[in-house]
């Protein structure tokens, strides 16, 4: 397995070394070519998110989808975007216009900064800390604020109800995200990122884990497709109800970027669920097979990774585009009554299994 540090380590000494800059210089060029590298696979990754879900909803509704825009509508999503930028942006009367301005802000933030915990090969990783799954928890949890703020700025009642809805969705999910992230942790033994990942080289967590591990993945994906605000979970943004939600007094890219987001944080919820429990960049290895395990080591580490999450993105669109919207008391009901208190007893089920060593 290729270890992508052998490139990062060589592009430093040729900044250092061999060209001879200043640490702080070498150090500022590698930070922006980072936030640049970011900042465009976020872009080029969101247009291939929408339209894989063109194309995943049309097929399940047996639908074409786009397909006059360039060879099989591929040009559609940028025809989209161009629209979109020529967008007047106008300002609501009566609304707060700082807390309208920087709820999409906030949004967008917090989908970046939980991308760039993902690591796509070993030793291709942006933030990488020893306290790398709660500090992502952490982080994502600010995308609540921007969706509050979305709403109660806009001085719309739609706006207000759908951000109300918002918040207490995704603050009511992340309970169930955070226990079975710690479920992980309590297997693999580190909240480092990087650490559960190569925990995984023998098996991937969701076999080595037994059942609690299989609970924990499902659990993730039900919470993971609630916290994104994703069918059956789009209560905030219900069209038939509210119109467009928090973002309806958006225009232009102020709506663009909420848009944006909505789409990474599927991205990031299936990065997250294909490094905890399927391995992140780790072949799939079997016991026994050698010929096998070593075939499996030449596909590259971000090719593995890549395949996981867009097979986890697939399941999320799958479940979207196949159960009818929830209600309100119906969502709630679903992660207090259910969700949460199967989540802590898996838990403790967990932890004995990795007290008596039963595990692989």
């Amino acid at each position: 397995m290729f270890d992508f540090s052998v490139v990062t380590t060589w592009f430093d000494n040729l900044l250092r070394q061999t060209l001879g800059l200043s640490g702080w210089l070498a150090t500022s060029i590698e930070c922006v070519l980072v936030a640049v590298g970011i900042l465009l696979s976020y872009a080029v990754f969101a247009i291939i998110l929408i339209y894989m879900e063109r194309k995943v909803c049309a097929w399940i509704q047996c639908r074409l989808g786009p397909n006059r825009v360039g060879k099989w509508g591929l040009l559609q999503v940028f025809a989209d975007v161009f629209k979109m930028l020529q967008k007047e942006i106008f300002f609501v009367d009566k609304a707060d216009k700082l807390l309208y301005l920087l709820a999409p802000f906030f949004v967008l933030v917090a989908s970046v900064c939980t991308y760039s915990f993902l690591p796509w090969n070993k030793g291709m990783q942006i933030l990488d800390f020893n306290v790398g799954i709660f500090l992502l928890t952490a982080i994502s949890s600010i995308g609540v604020v921007g969706i509050f703020l979305a709403g109660w700025g806009s001085n719309n009642k739609y706006g207000v109800v759908s951000a109300m809805r918002g918040a207490v969705q995704m603050i009511s999910y992340e309970i169930s995200l955070c226990l079975c992230l710690i479920t992980a942790v309590a297997l693999t033994g580190t909240m480092q990122v990087s650490g559960i990942v190569e925990s995984q080289s023998n098996a991937w967590l969701i076999f080595k884990g037994h059942i609690p591990a299989i609970i924990a993945f499902l659990v993730f994906i039900v919470a993971g497709n609630a916290e994104a605000n994703r069918g059956p979970f789009d209560l905030p943004e219900a069209e038939s109800e509210l119109t467009a939600g928090y973002h309806t007094e958006y225009s232009g890219m102020g709506f663009g970027f909420f848009y944006l987001a909505e789409y990474l944080n599927m991205f990031v919820i299936s990065g997250v669920a294909a490094t905890v429990f399927l391995g992140g960049w780790m072949p799939l290895h079997i016991s026994g097979l050698d010929g096998f395990n070593q075939v499996m080591d030449y596909i590259p580490g971000a090719v593995w990774f890549l395949g996981k999450v867009f097979a986890v993105v697939y399941l999320l669109l799958w479940i979207r585009w196949t159960f009818p919207r929830l209600r309100i008391d119906q969502i709630l009901k679903l992660e207090w009554k259910y969700l949460m208190p199967l989540c802590l007893l898996n838990l403790i089920l967990m932890t004995v299994i990795v007290a008596l060593g039963l595990h692989w």
